[in-house]
């Protein structure tokens, strides 16, 4: 175990994560991670496991489909006193992952799905900049209405909160030379279990005055083959919640 840790203070990218996969489940209404729908979407992920969330990378995608959080209000009020720091990494665990030279150069941002600024110790909130963690999103999208999307969601903590790319045109575009799928669009889902509502958030991945929506589950569930929330009944997926305007 010391000779991990060793490796883990001197590696120059945070590769090294203690999480066991049997405590991704953390991130999931009690205790059952995102689920999907459409198993044509199955070909080729894995289940990573971090501090802060859990991803399901894909190697046809070069990114993720999902990455799940559990946002306690003590945790974000920690995280908003966190200055953000981090880097971009491939992430060694996923053979699948891109590589930070499909980004060069590139019109897109590097997306996070779970945000650094959700992350109450600085360890989690680096393990966020794994290329795992990662879409392609206009600046316009990711720096603008979806960074609000973001604030308004931990400004609702508690919550169970599951992010991901959509991929609706077609051919889909890719980047670099891993071809990296760019999303169409990128949604957040929210659940809270206090009131026991759910809803999503779905952000139109435009260059030019991007959108969002907001959706029931079941439309999101029907919309992208992911479902986010297995555990929560039906009824909750399919009630409107309004969630805080970005």
């Amino acid at each position: 175990m010391k000779a991990l840790l060793l490796v883990c203070i001197l590696a120059v990218a945070p590769v090294c994560a203690f999480a066991e996969e049997a405590s991704c489940s953390d991130f999931g209404v009690e205790n059952r991670l995102p689920v999907l729908t459409n198993n044509r979407l199955a070909t080729g992920t894995k289940l990573l496991c971090n501090r802060g969330y859990a991803v399901l990378a894909s190697s046809v995608s070069h990114g993720p489909l999902w990455a799940a959080e559990h946002l306690w209000s003590d945790d974000v009020e920690t995280a908003q006193s966190l200055k953000r720091t981090g880097r971009f990494y491939v992430d060694t665990r996923f053979p699948g992952s891109p590589d930070l030279l499909d980004y060069y150069n590139s019109i897109y941002d590097r997306g996070h799905m779970a945000p650094s600024g959700d992350q109450p110790t600085e360890l989690a909130q680096t393990e966020t900049y794994a290329l795992t963690n990662i879409v392609p999103q206009t600046a316009s999208l990711n720096e603008g209405i979806w960074a609000r999307v973001e604030r308004r969601v931990r400004s609702v903590a508690d919550l169970y909160v599951v992010t991901g790319p959509a991929f609706h045109l077609k051919p889909v575009e890719t980047l670099g030379h891993d071809r990296v799928y760019v999303p169409s669009s990128t949604w957040k889902a929210v659940y809270s279990p206090n009131k026991e509502r759910a809803a999503a958030y779905v952000c139109r991945n435009a260059q030019q005055h991007p959108h969002c929506s907001q959706v029931t589950i079941a439309t999101l569930i029907r919309n992208t083959g992911i479902d986010p929330f297995p555990a929560v009944s039906e009824q909750v997926k399919r009630q409107a919640w309004k969630l805080p305007s970005p």
